[in-house]
């Protein structure tokens, strides 16, 4: 089918809306399982569930040092430089090997310490065993994504995640079907093999145009370049879960279990939606914003990509908030004290949107001190705010942590990047 002009003329346009497809088909087959687990597993099954994810996104940065960004930044770069990539990647893969083996000695001989402090359970020590086995597909899974990521290729980008979702999904659904909740938990974590299966058979010709395997060799050239991604990854993914994992844990202490369901729950609903802007970050902002040199271009750019999709972002949201009880009753039957939750994890993941835009600059300039700082003012923030909150405003005062913690975050942001253009312009005068 042949796109209308306006957005066949515009790349934010054609990725925004071919992701839009992907996103809608997985909306929908999303609002099925969600109810289906919902239903089966209860809120606590759903706790139990948003640790387990919390771990592997924890894995997505830890199996590969962190290095995913990177990749995508140098094969933006240098994708048609052959000798350059060959140096990425072999550091890279380095990289990967000491990342792997670390994650999986973690995993399998820390299982009985991992199972009792995430779920208070010796019950889930198996979970942490399997993943170790898993970890060197998760660190395949996460270069090849960054390198399809770093070319742009939006088209295959889409097709890959819809087909390895679909059967992720349907794995779930066997797993729910035969062992309950372990086999849910099972199934989310053969996830990114299901991932890389689908990789290889859709992206593997190009990878092998890009990534020359015989060229590969054991050096570190590309070290300090990548280990500031390896930082900066730390801070946004891995401390990002980490996190998570202990507001979960307090919500349960502080509360109950079915109300850090609930919260998982929001959190899940928003991960949906915010899929949209993740696919635009690492397909069209990263690269974009690397090839970028000076403010003017800059402004135009994030001009350009905030009057495109935050309008459409806007309205994905009201209509969120309009149908919530709508939602809840058809998603998430029961689960009645998610409905005061959402208002403020829309407000937040809105004033998130634009703040992720501008604040894929430090990646793409490799900016490690501004990323580092204003990430770790966010994570405070959220931290210690929702600490402070649940104690007047209950689970709701998560979600206002999180909408003032994006408000600090956003202004942070702006005054760093501008204070970084003023500076390169005084030292080119």
């Amino acid at each position: 089918m042949k796109l209308p002009k306006f957005i066949s003329s515009n790349t934010v346009l054609k990725i925004t809306s071919l992701n839009a497809v992907v996103i809608t088909i997985r909306l929908i087959v999303s609002a099925f399982i969600q109810r289906l687990l919902a239903v089966t597993v209860g809120e606590a099954g759903y706790a139990s569930i948003g640790q387990v994810r919390n771990v592997l996104a924890m894995l997505t940065s830890t199996s590969t040092l962190g290095t995913f960004n990177g990749v995508v930044k140098y094969v933006a770069e240098f994708k048609n430089n052959q000798p350059e990539l060959s140096k990425v990647f072999s550091t890279v893969s380095i990289f990967a090997i000491i990342g792997s083996v670390i994650s999986a000695a973690v995993l399998f001989f820390g299982a009985s310490y991992l199972s009792d402090y995430l779920f208070q359970s010796q019950n889930y020590i198996y979970i942490f065993q399997l993943l170790a086995v898993i970890v060197p597909f998760i660190a395949v899974n996460r270069v090849v994504n960054a390198v399809v990521s770093g070319l742009s290729d939006y088209k295959r980008y889409a097709k890959i995640e819809l087909i390895s979702y679909l059967l992720a999904t349907l794995a779930l659904v066997v797993g729910l079907y035969t062992f309950e909740l372990k086999g849910v938990i099972i199934a989310i974590a053969l996830a990114p093999v299901i991932q890389l299966m689908v990789l290889a058979f859709v992206f593997g010709k190009t990878l092998k145009t890009y990534v020359k395997f015989k060229s590969l060799s054991l050096n570190l050239i590309y070290k300090n370049k990548l280990l500031a991604f390896t930082l900066m990854s730390f801070i946004s993914t891995f401390l990002l879960n980490y996190i998570e994992l202990n507001i979960r844990t307090l919500v349960a202490d502080e509360i109950n279990i079915n109300e850090a369901g609930y919260w998982t729950a929001i959190t899940f609903i928003s991960k949906n939606y915010m899929v949209f802007a993740t696919g635009l970050f690492t397909l069209y902002v990263l690269p974009k914003f690397a090839s970028i040199h000076n403010k003017h271009e800059f402004k135009v750019e994030v001009f350009n990509i905030y009057k495109t999709i935050l309008p459409i972002f806007g309205l994905g949201m009201l209509l969120v908030y309009f149908f919530r009880n709508l939602i809840i009753q058809f998603i998430y039957p029961d689960f009645i004290g998610m409905e005061p939750l959402f208002k403020w994890q829309l407000l937040g993941d809105f004033i998130r949107l634009g703040a992720l835009v501008l604040s894929h600059q430090f990646l793409a300039k490799r900016l490690v001190k501004s990323f580092v700082i204003t990430e770790i003012i966010s994570l405070a923030l959220f931290f210690v705010l929702s600490k402070v909150f649940i104690q007047y405003y209950g689970t709701e005062g998560i979600v206002i942590a999180h909408f003032v913690r994006y408000i600090v975050y956003f202004i942070v942001v702006v005054i760093v990047i501008r204070t970084y253009y003023n500076t390169a312009i005084q030292e080119s005068e």
